[in-house]
């Protein structure tokens, strides 16, 4: 069974003087990652591995859960960033077989239209909310439809 867990970056900063590449969390964002994390050591849903947009809004969200969960460093994709829906579904079939249980640390709206591509489940991934996603499948590249076995978010 593959288990994918999908992020939503937390809150960041709109203001000018940054490219949206380079767009920070807010102090908000970074208490609501924390708490995320939390919530999930609490449900005892912690990963094998994260993998992140490179936008430093997400790698931070990513960097703050892997430190609250105790992961490895996150990887990073460029391609996740500013992804829509089938360059998701791509990258989630490219996923490394060796692990069982990812998580993806991504933007809207790509997140919520693989969430929705993946479940046929529609929920509002706003910043910093969570889904997870169970695959009877033992191959990331055959997973097809998977089921919303949790979600949650900060508000």
């Amino acid at each position: 069974m593959k288990k994918l867990l999908l992020i939503r970056h937390a809150k960041a900063v709109h203001e000018t003087g940054y490219t949206d590449f380079e767009r920070p969390l807010k102090y908000s964002g970074l208490h609501d990652a924390a708490v995320m994390a939390d919530r999930l050591l609490e449900h005892s849903i912690v990963p094998q591995i994260l993998v992140s947009s490179p936008a430093l809004r997400t790698l931070t969200t990513a960097n703050i859960f892997a430190e609250h969960l105790l992961l490895p460093q996150p990887h990073t994709d460029k391609h996740i960033y500013d992804a829509e829906q089938d360059v998701l579904v791509n990258i989630v079939g490219e996923l490394p077989d060796a692990h069982d249980f990812i998580g993806l640390v991504g933007h809207n709206p790509g997140i919520s239209q693989l969430l929705y591509y993946l479940t046929n489940e529609f929920r509002d991934m706003e910043t910093c909310a969570v889904a997870l996603i169970e695959f009877n499948a033992d191959e990331w590249g055959k997973t097809g439809k998977g089921k919303l076995v949790y979600y949650s978010s900060p508000d």
